[in-house]
């Protein structure tokens, strides 16, 4: 039953797509079709759509079918581990592809979905074309390393991991998933640490040097590409802007309110300075951003067009 759900809500996803407003004639109606599909993999929060209304990717997928892309939405825990978080992707990856019957997938992942689309590769490298982390941490977050430091060990951390994970079983209802939560095993695999045992088991793309790019391609043919931002507090009328402002104080490093610039980077870094902070990567909230940051819909359109151009 669980499985026809999965493939019923990934052919909805689909159906979504190919309705989107047609692309006016003089413009280019090809610009961001991809020889394969956009599977975007969201990070902590984990929802498509909250409350049948409120998306993750604040109108991404629209911008990047309108000109001919074909993009499915993921889901996953709100917090808990990446090898968890990449379990669950990597099953709706291997139901995109059956229903899709494309040969490969594009993958994109924002903060922690950037583990989440790394673990996928790994498992299945021969059915992923590319790779980009949207302001993910792959060297990790130092709020993930102060909030390890202050909550104290034991029986402290295991109330407040149970009320988190409270919390989060209402965020999930709320968003129509049902997915276990362990914001413990989640806070673990964002720290510096948690981060660096990661990547010990999934190298690919992970720069050597401390602000440098990784391999632009893999032994196993695979694109990889980054992209950040270094604006914490972006606009006061964005009631998420406080949080990053407050957050963005924990890093010692340009950063976006959780991830440091230098610590973003993987691949090919196309950019790591965006005025932007972590909910204005995915377009939140409903797309307010600062007054003249660049929209961020462009660049996942850039980024869908630069895939094209690289035959994937």
């Amino acid at each position: 039953m669980k499985k026809l759900l999965a493939t019923a809500t990934l052919l909805a996803s689909s159906m979504v797509a190919s309705q989107a407003q047609a692309c006016w004639w003089w413009e280019d109606c090809t610009y961001t079709k991809t020889k394969y599909p956009i599977v975007l993999a969201p990070g902590v929060l984990g929802f498509e759509k909250l409350v049948g209304f409120i998306d993750y990717w604040y109108e991404i997928p629209s911008s990047i079918t309108y000109s001919g892309g074909k993009v499915y939405t993921t889901s996953a825990s709100a917090l808990n581990s990446s090898e968890a978080r990449g379990e669950q992707l990597l099953a709706q990856v291997q139901n995109i592809l059956a229903i899709s019957g494309a040969q490969k997938v594009n993958l994109l992942g924002h903060s922690h979905g950037g583990f989440s689309v790394r673990y996928v590769a790994t498992a299945i490298p021969s059915k992923v074309a590319s790779l980009t982390m949207v302001h993910s941490p792959v060297k990790g977050s130092p709020v993930a390393d102060m909030l390890n430091g202050v909550v104290p060990a034991g029986t402290a951390q295991s109330v407040i991991g149970s009320v988190t994970n409270g919390v989060m079983g209402i965020l999930n209802f709320l968003a129509g998933n049902n997915r276990p939560e362990d914001s413990l095993a989640a806070l673990a695999s964002l720290t510096t640490a948690g981060a660096a045992t990661f990547n010990a088991q999934h190298p690919n793309g992970v720069p050597t040097t401390a602000c440098g790019e990784g391999a632009y391609t893999s032994a196993n043919g695979i694109k990889n590409y980054s992209w950040s931002g270094t604006s914490s507090f972006t606009n006061a009328a964005d009631p998420l802007d406080y949080f990053f402002g407050l957050t963005g104080l924990a890093g010692t490093e340009p950063n976006d309110g959780l991830i440091g610039r230098c610590s973003s980077h993987f691949g090919k870094v196309i950019r790591d300075d965006y005025p932007w902070n972590h909910a204005d990567a995915i377009n939140h909230t409903f797309g307010v951003q600062g007054l003249f940051a660049p929209d961020p819909k462009d660049a996942y359109r850039q980024h869908a067009n630069r895939l094209k151009n690289a035959g994937v």
